[in-house]
């Protein structure tokens, strides 16, 4: 849907500056997602750490020409120039000078982000179509999805891509809408207080649906209840809401908000309620339904046992029978709910290629997402970019204009080749003009590819299909089969856990993150690249080595090097790396290959002893310090900082005063020699949490980053989760032995499943003998026997499984702390022992 720039500037209250016609379709405020420049409107929005001015001369040059701007960044711009702030400066922000303005229409606003949900807000006003919001603390995605695949068939539905629910992402989700929209389905999701209110006035449900209230997001409300009830305010013009009735919580939070909405309740105990689930029969590998509404009773079955999957097939029953959808339909649907794959998947391939599997949804918003992961992520790598595409269906265009946007999108983002199945993109095809093959369904695409008609090399491939052409076969034929055990990496989890810490911060206070010993295991490609796109300041490593691979791989923040050894000078030098400096011969050493070199002012990074004694200057020895660089002009301070000792513990906390207060005097003797700003810097995580007076310049992000908190692990989130699979189950019985030594001495007759993990893939052989255990199908399993190099054996005797269940390690549901608790240990050393050999995958949700 359409509007002109003049309905546009009207809609917000803008005061326009220029006069070039303009039609806009999209709205844009991630410079890094831009795919139709001429129609794009870009929203300069302002944050506690970013300045979305700073990308307009780089979306000038791209094409775009339409911008709503703040009254203080359109002054800047008047006088010829931005005032950025050079904590904010990257190499690609420029003035603004060069811009010929008479060809840009700017739209002066207050604030952007408040002109932003405004156009949304007037935009929902257009349509008056059934629209379902949902919020909760749990769910909210898997819901929305289901309620697409039981509801599509009838209705052309217009959802949030992904779990775009926050102040910005609703707004983009809304607007999204257009005459062929018949149901619209938003997220809502919130962190602090008020913010509901404005989602309210953007989405304006119809329905409600309220999936759970939990410990998420706690940390910026008073209580849970506090939490509830603003989750609440979503709801307060509905005409219906959904809820689990025999919540009580919950309940009595609905009851307090005087909702005037009629309630659907739905309860497995209270007969009198709306939808009376009157039985649950949970089965091997199904769940079945039993339920009463409106006096007439029904079945269904439900391919799910766990109770997550029931509690929200629930809330999917109650909008369905409210919307009317036939009994028949509901029972003939949920039996094919697919479980939702909330994230984009990162894999191996064969033949060098690169996987990114995405079949999550198929409309042209997710498919602007895909397409702009899959961009970022070949830019260093070399790889031709490919995208394996099905029909995209249930969108309500005819398919010559639906292709020839996704024609425009795909050259957008450098797509080189395209593969095509399904009949409507083959008859398309003359809208692609790039290299490309068509195929009438994903069975004719494996037999070319297993006859080698199709060869796929060195490619990057998005894979992004409706659910109906069934591209987990294909996935599945293209990754490369490697180690059955993995480590799978949540990077917007990571980045959840940025952004908390970010959150207690000033908003001057810079961030360097740690991604040393392979980011804790992690891989340090994949999160220093996610991290960099997030903007931090500085990434840490241990040695040259780590940082000069970063380089080669195409990373370009800034670096610190924390264990510099002297024998790598000429590597920090030809790839920018900063070292840590600790000690006069070290520094004297630096500085004589600096000058061997001809380099000058080369960043440096001081450290102080305060209290570790482990490697820093001593407070005393600053004079000397002082006088020693003041003597050269090789390298430069560029920060000062010091290690805590105890910041986790509230027994040492008289002691880390003491530490704050010897870095403060010394760096404060550093700062005052020098003309130039010297950052200082000695938080670590916990510091960040429990000593906020300490911030000084700058922080460091370490354990915190990877889902770990010293403090309080209910308010981040895990970040990697290790995996492996049953490969073989048998009998065993009583007083036989399991495993090496005959350690695993049998006191009953037992089911024992053996694991393709050990202790060379990085599970520890002091976890074996019982002394821990694993999850497989969320039931505990303990360790049988000794632990061996490449196997390990479990107990599975009182848990329904078979070979091929997928088993946690450590993770989502069996925290890392368990095991580092049983080893005597601390979770650092758990994460960074897991081996090489375990395959990453990366998602992001």
């Amino acid at each position: 849907m359409s509007y002109t720039i003049e309905t546009i500037a009207e809609r917000i209250g803008a005061r326009r500056v220029g006069d070039t016609p303009a039609t806009i379709d999209w709205l844009l405020t991630d410079s890094r997602s831009l795919s139709f420049p001429e129609e794009t409107l870009f929203f300069a929005l302002t944050t506690k750490r970013n300045d979305g001015a700073r990308y307009i001369p780089d979306l000038y040059s791209r094409g775009v020409r339409n911008f709503v701007v703040s009254k203080e960044t359109y002054k800047a711009i008047e006088n010829g120039q931005l005032t950025i702030d050079n904590s904010m400066q990257r190499d690609s922000a420029q003035p603004i000078v060069n811009c010929q303005l008479s060809t840009v229409n700017f739209l002066v606003v207050a604030n952007p982000l408040k002109a932003l949900q405004k156009l949304a807000e007037q935009h929902r006003e257009q349509f008056q179509i059934p629209v379902i919001g949902i919020t909760g603390s749990n769910g909210k995605t898997i819901v929305k999805e289901w309620l697409h695949q039981l509801l599509s068939p009838e209705r052309v539905i217009v959802r949030s891509p992904r779990s775009y629910n926050s102040q910005i992402g609703v707004p983009l989700s809304v607007w999204q809408m257009n005459e062929q929209s018949e149901l619209a389905i938003f997220e809502a999701g919130i962190s602090e207080m008020g913010e509901m209110r404005a989602l309210q006035n953007i989405i304006k449900p119809t329905i409600g649906i309220l999936t759970n209230i939990g410990g998420a997001h706690q940390e910026n409300f008073f209580s849970l209840q506090e939490k509830c009830m603003e989750k609440l305010t979503l709801f307060k013009n509905c005409d219906v809401v959904i809820y689990n009735g025999d919540d009580e919580f919950i309940s009595n939070c609905v009851a307090k908000s005087m909702l005037s909405a009629r309630e659907i309740a739905w309860s497995r105990k209270d007969m009198e309620r709306p939808l009376f689930i009157s039985k649950v029969e949970k089965k091997e590998d199904c769940t079945v339904i039993s339920y009463r509404y409106l006096e007439m009773d029904n079945t269904f079955m439900l391919p799910f046992i766990d109770d997550a999957s029931i509690e929200n097939s629930l809330n999917c029953l109650a909008a369905c029978l409210y919307l009317m959808l036939p009994a028949e339909k509901i029972t003939e649907r949920m039996t094919t709910l697919e479980p939702v794959a909330m994230r984009l998947e990162v894999k191996e391939g064969k033949n060098g290629c690169l996987l990114i599997n995405d079949s999550y949804n198929s409309d042209l918003a997710s498919l602007d997402i895909a397409l702009n992961f899959l961009y970022r992520r070949s830019q260093s790598n070399g790889l031709k970019r490919t995208l394996i595409l099905s029909d995209i269906l249930e969108t309500g265009q005819n398919a010559p204009t639906l292709y020839r946007k996704v024609s425009q999108l795909i050259n957008s983002r450098g797509i080189e080749r395209i593969i095509g199945v399904g009949n409507e993109i083959a008859s398309c095809a003359a809208r692609f003009d790039i290299e490309k093959a068509f195929y009438p369904n994903t069975e004719a695409l494996l037999r070319a590819i297993s006859r080698g008609e199709l060869r796929l090399e060195n490619e990057i491939i998005l894979i992004k299909g409706a659910r109906q052409f069934g591209f987990d076969a294909l996935t599945e034929e293209l990754e490369k089969k490697v180690h059955e055990t993995i480590l799978e990496v949540n990077l917007g989890a990571m980045i959840a856990n940025l952004n908390y810490y970010r959150s207690k911060l000033k908003p001057e206070t810079k961030m360097v993150c740690m991604v040393k010993a392979s980011a804790y295991g992690a891989g340090s490609y994949e999160i220093a690249k996610t991290l960099q796109e997030h903007h931090v300041d500085y990434l840490a490593v241990a040695v040259a080595d780590e940082g000069s691979e970063l380089r080669k791989a195409g990373i370009t923040a800034s670096i610190i090097i924390m264990n510099p050894e002297m024998t790598a000078f000429k590597t920090m030098f030809d790839y920018k790396l900063e070292p840590e400096v600790y000690s006069f011969h070290l520094l004297d050493a630096l500085i004589k290959e600096a000058e061997k070199e001809g380099i000058t002012n080369f960043p440096i990074h001081i450290k102080l002893d305060t209290g570790m004694h482990r490697l820093g200057f001593a407070p005393e020895d600053m004079p000397r310090l002082i006088e020693r660089l003041k003597s050269q002009n090789a390298v430069i301070a560029r920060s000062v900082f010091s290690h805590l000792v105890g910041s986790d513990a509230s027994q040492f906390d008289a002691f880390t005063r003491g530490q704050i207060e010897m870095f403060e005097a010394a760096s404060m003797q550093l700062q005052a020699a020098f003309p130039h700003k010297i950052l200082r810097h000695i938080c670590n995580s916990a510091g960040i949490e429990r000593f906020p007076g300490a911030q000084f310049d700058m922080v460091r992000l370490g354990i915190g980053l990877y889902g770990i908190s010293p403090i309080d692990n209910t308010i981040i989130n895990n970040v990697s989760t290790l995996k492996t699979t049953i490969l073989q189950i048998r009998e065993v019985p009583e007083e036989d032995t399991v495993g090496y030594s005959r350690k695993g001495h049998l006191t009953r007759d037992s089911r024992i499943a053996a694991l393709p993990i050990g202790y060379a893939d990085g599970l520890n052989r002091h976890l074996g003998n019982g002394h821990a255990y694993c999850l497989v199908n969320g039931q505990r399993a303990p360790y049988v026997g000794n632990i061996c190099m490449d196997v390990c054996m479990i107990d599975v005797t009182d848990i329904e499984c078979k070979e091929g269940d997928t088993v946690e390690i450590f993770g989502d549901h069996l925290p890392i702390t368990v095991l580092s608790d049983v080893l005597e240990t601390i979770p650092y050393e758990v994460l960074t022992s897991v081996s090489t050999r375990v395959k990453r995958v990366y998602y992001q949700d």
